[in-house]
């Protein structure tokens, strides 16, 4: 996501040494590199020219203070503009009516509103502690009503029915009353979509809007849509009073444009980005933290938070005393930490908030695929194996390479580099640090 803008960002930098303070000459260069990043990215060109006005406004005169280079300055004043463009603070829902609060998704068809409603219902049951309804009012595809039922089955949450010889308007009045009288906090109501911008559509939907009066009207966009979205986003905040905007497909081969114009021209928060077709994958947007993203200092703090989400509290304190007592650490509780990262979004969704370098040197060497194949050869081995990874010999490892579909030569490098690994252990819990930081510079091309 974002990797060639993050990358044209960076490097402005470089151009920027030497200098004691920020002036035209020497921003000029710089700001010209921005400028076209921005432009290849597919941000909108009033937006572009707006910002690029404020950067020079800002860093022009600057003077560089203490350690920081000219470059460091720079990036400073693009971080602090790219936030602002993005809305400066996280809009969360505003979910404060008399129950049930009612959401209203709305976008184009192949958006993914369905998936997003699901996401949605998912984290405030589970986070907000909401109980919620999902209603489908698309009755122009009957699969998308069936979709929204089978994700409410996933997560455990109450769907109300409805079928394709109903009005819209009929669905959405009587998923309410429903929804009242069985003392729901929540109803989510997915519409219909069109592969355009229609006036039946419109109609349709603002008929809807008026009959449910929502508390969120949430626009649903693809960012793989780039100028596109910012374009349909502006016509359906012109027809319907949008409250946020949810962005999508975030994960994909985006260019990252929509992001950074939809908060602008729509005057919108973007409330949450879909990355991923995991119902765990809605994260509330935070623009300090994208546009740290973006800038290649990483996103530390979704990272802390997906770890605290999804690591189970218990396990990690057995796992704790394993390490402290420097014994007993096996091949199932490698299995078992390949688990909680596959939780997190697996190593791309790690990889992406991590900074730049680090992230960078990273994904060169452990990708998803890698530790894939890591947990299908363990998966190969029997449970005595897993627990005694010393009795694998010859047989033993020609047996689990054929299971794995993998070379005996791989089965061979996942077993020293588990055995790398209980020696870090070993080392950690007898306090070596220093040993442990020596051992670990062996431990990544080993993935």
């Amino acid at each position: 996501m974002l990797d060639n803008l993050s990358n044209r960002l960076s490097s402005v930098v470089k151009t920027l040494r030497g200098q004691a303070r920020l002036s035209e000459d020497n921003i000029q260069d710089a700001l010209r590199e921005v400028r076209m990043a921005l432009l290849e990215a597919d941000v909108a060109l009033p937006v572009v020219k707006q910002f690029i006005a404020d950067v020079k406004t800002r860093g022009m005169g600057q003077e560089v203070v203490g350690s920081l280079t000219p470059g460091q300055a720079f990036i400073g004043v693009v971080y602090e503009e790219l936030t602002k463009l993005m809305g400066a603070q996280n809009d969360a829902l505003n979910l404060a009516a008399v129950p049930p609060a009612v959401v209203l998704m709305a976008g184009l068809q192949g958006a993914g509103k369905t998936t997003t409603s699901g996401k949605l219902a998912k984290r405030l049951k589970e986070e907000n502690k909401k109980k919620v309804l999902l209603v489908s009012g698309d009755v122009y595809r009957p699969a998308a009503i069936e979709q929204l039922k089978t994700l409410a089955a996933q997560i455990d949450v109450e769907w109300f029915p409805s079928d394709v010889t109903q009005k819209p308007v009929d669905i959405a009045l009587a998923a309410l009353d429903y929804a009242r009288r069985h003392f729901h906090d929540v109803l989510i109501v997915d519409t219909a979509g069109r592969l355009a911008i229609d006036e039946a559509m419109m109609a349709e939907i603002k008929a809807v809007h008026a009959a449910i009066n929502p508390v969120e009207t949430l626009f649903v966009v693809d960012a793989m849509q780039g100028q596109d979205a910012v374009n349909v986003a502006r016509a359906f905040s012109e027809t319907l009073p949008l409250t946020g905007v949810i962005l999508t497909k975030l994960d994909g081969d985006s260019r990252g444009g929509a992001a950074l114009s939809v908060r602008q021209v729509t005057g919108k928060p973007i409330k949450f980005i879909g990355v991923g077709e995991k119902l765990t994958g809605l994260e509330p947007f935070h623009p300090d933290r994208m546009a740290s993203r973006i800038l290649g200092m990483g996103d530390v703090l979704s990272l802390i938070e997906d770890v605290q989400k999804s690591v189970n509290e218990q396990e990690a304190l057995q796992m704790m005393k394993k390490v402290k007592s420097g014994k007993g650490f096996d091949l199932e509780d490698f299995k078992a930490q390949i688990g909680q990262m596959k939780k997190m979004g697996g190593m791309g969704a790690l990889l992406d908030k991590l900074p730049g370098q680090l992230s960078e040197m990273a994904n060169n060497q452990v990708t998803d695929k890698a530790v894939t194949r890591i947990e299908g050869i363990i998966n190969s081995m029997t449970a005595l194996e897993r627990r005694k990874p010393e009795l694998i010999k010859a047989s033993r490892k020609r047996r689990i390479a054929q299971g794995a579909g993998v070379s005996v030569q791989e089965v061979n490098r996942l077993l020293k580099q588990f055995e790398e690994t209980q020696k870090m252990m070993k080392q950690f819990s007898k306090g070596g640090m220093m040993k442990l930081m020596r051992g670990m510079k062996g431990m990544l091309p080993g993935m």
